[in-house]
């Protein structure tokens, strides 16, 4: 399953997040596809990579659940990463690939543990609005159970994601030593 996951996923968390407002850079799924699984927890798989000789580190989850409204509304798969790239001095940051062109200027937000995070998007990928959050969103992630990214389309489907965090913790202290800060 961890493998038909890193094949159809892009390489968002490989990539560096985009500055708002420029246009983010399409992803290179074959990037995605050299990735080697070093783990499994939970929901979670853990991957290191090493494109163009950089390493990188990130766990990787579909969402337990997905609905559109209106329902049954075709999309791409969705999948939350959390990405180290030390050669860039990034560390564990937070990207959502939605699974299709996000309405400009909508609000996708992702809740955990009774916060509510603010998200913006490029494409199809969404990322924290304050970065200064997002070890505050990581903390969140890894004591909660579960969490939900909420966004809407560019044709107007409004999706709700529920992602499982069983396992992330775990996923996230081994990529530590893989990644280390």
């Amino acid at each position: 399953m961890a493998a038909a996951l890193l094949a159809a996923a892009p390489a968002l968390a490989l990539t560096a997040k985009p500055k708002e407002p420029t246009t983010a850079a399409k992803p290179d799924a074959g990037v995605a596809n050299g990735a080697t699984l070093v783990g499994q927890f939970g929901t979670w798989g853990a991957y290191t990579a090493s494109p163009n000789g950089k390493k990188v580190c990130f766990a990787l989850a579909k969402p337990a659940s997905s609905k559109t409204n209106p329902p049954n509304r075709p999309r791409d798969p969705s999948y939350v990463f959390i990405s180290t790239r030390p050669a860039e001095k990034v560390v564990n940051e937070v990207s959502v690939m939605i699974g299709y062109q996000i309405k400009p200027g909508s609000d996708s937000t992702l809740e955990v543990g009774g916060a509510r995070f603010a998200m913006y998007a490029q494409g199809d990928g969404l990322w924290i609005k304050n970065a200064a959050e997002e070890e505050r969103l990581v903390e969140a992630l890894r004591k909660s159970g579960d969490a939900t990214v909420k966004s809407t389309s560019a044709k107007g489907t409004e999706t709700t994601d529920t992602f499982s965090l069983k396992g992330l913790a775990q996923a996230l202290d081994r990529l530590g030593r893989d990644c280390p800060r």
